[in-house]
């Protein structure tokens, strides 16, 4: 919710399917596609950072450890099960039997969170509603976020707003989108130290490996050389060897011709 912006209501139509992962050219995962309201007339799409995906494949990841079957239509969010399966009658509470988690049990999921991270307190007197709110928070920080880089058209189009009369002249790519998107996926990412820090030694490895590379050539180069050197040597020896013949050769005919 933070790093796509969706509303608290998008949870009461996400399924599997509508969470695409986007690889770059070296097939990492740089962010996920999200398709908001799938069939309904409010449909949209917008974007989440490649952190978040993963987060939510470890998610299905650790169902599927249980007995559920993943499939494209299985419900990103869904009640809690046993941790082993014990037969009831309705069969609730199975994990081999998941049951979609409505967006307002997860509405009073985040805001039991807050109250038991004490980031939420009893309100003073003569104060009616708290500073900000719960789940809609989320979309506020994307928003706020996202606003430092991004094109504000952009960011109202990733979060379903209407654009008015420049929805019929402004018709980006679906790829355009995403590259503006990307601007802001550090600003949108929770752990982002982690992943700087993280990014900051693949550079480092990435250096070193042209750095290894360079040294690799330099060597090349100067085996190269000496190689081309020792056959000169050779050369010249053969050479001198040909001529000190030549010359013996020639020596041994003067001094017959001068005894005869």
């Amino acid at each position: 919710m933070a790093s796509s912006g969706i509303r608290i209501g998008a949870w009461d139509y996400i399924q599997w399917k509508h969470v695409k992962p986007v690889n770059n050219e070296k097939g990492e995962i740089i962010a996920a596609k999200l398709v908001v309201y799938a069939g309904d007339r409010e449909q949209y799409y917008c974007f989440t950072t490649s952190e978040a995906y993963i987060s939510l494949k470890e998610w299905m990841d650790f169902r599927a450890s249980y007995g559920e079957k993943i499939t494209a239509e299985s419900w990103i969010m869904r009640d809690l099960w046993q941790t082993t399966n014990i037969e009831y009658s309705a069969k609730l509470g199975l994990a081999t039997c998941p049951k979609k988690l409505k967006s307002s049990g997860i509405k009073r999921i985040i805001e039991r969170a807050l109250w038991e991270q004490g980031l939420r307190h009893t309100l003073s007197k003569g104060v009616r509603c708290h500073e900000w709110k719960a789940a809609h928070g989320f979309r506020k920080f994307y928003k706020s976020r996202a606003e430092q880089v991004m094109k504000p058209i952009n960011i109202e189009i990733t979060m379903n707003h209407d654009i008015g009369v420049s929805a019929s002249y402004y018709k980006p790519t679906e790829h355009e989108i995403l590259e503006d998107y990307l601007q802001g996926v550090d600003l949108l990412t929770i752990n982002g130290d982690t992943i700087v820090l993280q990014r900051k030694v693949t550079d480092l490895e990435e250096k070193a490996k042209d750095t290894d590379y360079l040294i690799k050539a330099k060597l090349l180069e100067r085996d190269e050389e000496v190689k081309s050197l020792k056959e000169m040597m050779l050369s010249m020896r053969e050479e001198h060897k040909e001529l000190r013949d030549s010359l013996r050769m020639r020596n041994k005919l003067l001094d017959t011709t001068l005894t005869t």
